[in-house]
């Protein structure tokens, strides 16, 4: 099963519908169970995760505060996937026992939403999980640079990796790129890899040249074989393996400075291969 999919211009991770089925199902369960006792639990549900989402957001943005900074209004700008999940669990999880507290009537609908959305929650990640490629691992599949040379993917295990899949047809891989830019010049620690899907090493060195865009490791997959391996056919699609070579996470979208910053400090974590 792909880990993520599109719809037109737009690439979402498979996780995106899990989450609002989950929604869906909490709201149900907790309105069926309210209709016994006369009450509605639901909005004060929705509550909690609007509630929870604000506070990760604003969780997420002040930890990386210098990084948005730079561009205030990025802050406002979800797409870029910057969430302190644990920030957002704590907020609703205090809205929700404020409700129960105050209401006592709400409790039973309160609970059965919640309980309900957890475990839809639960049990599509699971699926996800079985159904993944196992592919967790930084994949020795040789590509050519736009220079021509040939290049094994796991030649570059020993540092951390960033494996960025994307298309000059794609607005948010434009977007992002000065971002990967920026950070390959800095974090030399970390080797950035940028791999074209489907594209020719013509095009690809030509739309470099035209952005003024000086990259390091830009590698061409004119079959899309990546994308195909990795079960991942949305763009822009980025791979974080630690130092070993294994994956460590993935996102699906468009990174900022704040969102890539938070997704390097956990591959830089894992020490080298033969480190003591």
């Amino acid at each position: 099963m792909n880990q993520s999919f599109t719809i037109g211009p737009l690439s979402l991770p498979a996780v995106l519908p899990l989450a609002l089925l989950a929604f869906l199902v909490a709201g149900f369960a907790s309105r069926r169970v309210g209709r016994r006792s006369g009450v509605d639990a639901e909005s004060h549900l929705y509550g909690m995760v609007l509630a929870g989402l604000l506070v990760a957001r604003a969780a997420f943005v002040l930890q990386y505060r210098e990084a948005y900074l730079r561009s205030p209004l990025s802050m406002l700008d979800v797409r870029d996937g910057g969430w302190n999940l644990l920030a957002g669990l704590a907020a609703a999880a205090v809205v929700g026992v404020a409700v129960a507290l105050r209401r006592a009537p709400l409790r039973q609908s309160l609970a059965a939403g919640i309980a309900t959305g957890a475990l839809a929650w639960t049990l599509g990640s699971l699926l996800l999980v079985a159904t993944a490629p196992d592919r967790a691992r930084l994949p020795d599949l040789a590509l050519r640079s736009v220079e021509g040379t040939e290049v094994s993917l796991a030649s570059f295990q020993g540092k951390p990796t960033v494996v960025n899949l994307w298309a000059t047809w794609c607005p948010p891989c434009v977007r992002e790129m000065p971002v990967l830019q920026q950070a390959q010049a800095e974090r030399t620690d970390v080797h950035f890899v940028l791999v074209n899907q489907g594209e020719r090493a013509t095009r690809v060195r030509d739309y470099l040249a035209s952005r003024q865009l000086r990259l390091r490791n830009v590698l061409v997959d004119e079959g899309n074989a990546l994308g195909a391996f990795t079960g991942h056919r949305a763009l822009p699609t980025t791979l974080f393996y630690d130092a070993q070579g294994r994956l460590v996470d993935t996102r699906v979208g468009e990174l900022s400075a704040a969102s890539l910053a938070h997704r390097l400090s956990a591959i830089s974590k894992t020490p080298a291969a033969g480190a003591p």
